[in-house]
């Protein structure tokens, strides 16, 4: 597979769970980025980043909102991290039937993290700029771009798009047609 040299920017948010101590600072400042208009208001439901708390075991988890998903997962697997044992359910990102975390709470739309894209762009996320015990880090990377992967994440998620809007029949009659006229 051949490259074009042309080159993304991978943008992460990396978390040290061992800094966190669920100040929940990164929630406030999502919220008020978000409030329309922006700083207007605070509403930590609104925020597309939540602390998780497990206070039995003293652990925090800051978790950024994921895409959403339309059923509940099958697994309930249990994670042991220096031996506390913890659901998985608290390292999923997802809004899903089950949790009524990384919903729109007025209208119950789904959430998803978009790392404070902005223009101008900022220098980091609002929940990172605001966790002053750096549990949250921001951290860009550049990476290849192979040419023949772009092109079919491109047509995947037309195909995808145009399934979702016209059912999949609709789109396999129409690909059938325009298939016979070449």
């Amino acid at each position: 597979m051949s490259t074009t040299g042309r080159k993304r920017v991978i943008k992460e948010i990396k978390v040290d769970i061992k800094k966190c101590t669920g100040c929940r600072s990164c929630e406030l400042a999502c919220s008020a980025f978000h409030a329309m208009p922006r700083f207007s208001s605070i509403n930590p439901s609104r925020a597309r980043i939540r602390v998780f708390m497990d206070e039995v075991n003293d652990l925090y988890v800051p978790l950024r909102a994921g895409g959403y998903i339309q059923a509940e997962c099958n697994g309930r697997n249990l994670y042991v991290i220096e031996g506390k044992e913890y659901s998985e359910c608290i390292f999923c990102p997802a809004s899903c039937p089950s949790r009524r975390y990384f919903k729109e709470p007025d209208s119950g739309l789904p959430l998803k993290c978009d790392m404070c894209e902005d223009i101008p762009p900022l220098d980091a996320p609002m929940c990172v700029q605001a966790c002053k015990f750096e549990a949250l880090t921001y951290h860009t990377r550049e990476e290849e771009i192979n040419e023949e992967e772009g092109k079919y994440d491109e047509i995947e998620t037309a195909y995808r798009h145009l399934i979702k809007k016209h059912g999949k029949s609709k789109v396999l009659e129409m690909f059938n047609r325009f298939n016979g006229e070449e």
